[in-house]
């Protein structure tokens, strides 16, 4: 997706046990209480795809839990290694500056864990089929209430 290097510290192994890899999901962070939750909705989602049995959210800032908790949280149940997954479409100065130096400032509490920091979600095939998805539903609810709405009589 980018040239970018992706940041990390430390070395995963290709062989890390499951129980001892750690996902942290990181988003901006917000006032809405709603769109805190969802990222708590990601996080449930993530965990029952079954892929990361260790799976935390963080916020960037404005909300709880921040990046520091969120790794501790991994860390006190019992991983080693964490691939930590901005929650962003693009890879703007979040992905590239921010998230890296919460990660570094938060690592160095626990100077032997190993992390990398995913790329954001992007051009992603899926999010592609996701946006055509949302496309198509709004243009199938705009036909339906169009035609309700001509129904009743209304222009």
């Amino acid at each position: 997706m980018t040239s970018v290097p992706l940041a990390c510290h430390g070395r995963i192994p290709p062989d890390a046990p499951a129980d001892k890899l750690g996902l942290i999901v990181i988003d901006h962070g917000s006032r809405r209480e709603e769109s805190n939750r969802q990222l708590l909705d990601v996080v449930r989602l993530l965990e029952a795809e079954g892929s990361f049995q260790i799976v935390e959210p963080a916020h960037m800032e404005i909300a709880q839990p921040d990046m520091q908790t969120a790794m501790d949280r991994c860390l006190d149940r019992g991983a080693c290694y964490l691939v930590i997954h901005p929650w962003f479409l693009g890879p703007g100065r979040h992905w590239r500056e921010h998230i890296p130096a919460l990660a570094a400032q938060a690592a160095s509490k626990h100077p032997g864990v190993s992390y990398v920091v995913s790329e954001p979600l992007g051009l992603h095939p899926g999010l592609i089929q996701a946006a055509t998805d949302r496309i198509q539903s709004a243009l199938q609810r705009a036909i339906s209430e169009e035609r309700a709405n001509n129904a009743c009589g209304e222009n």
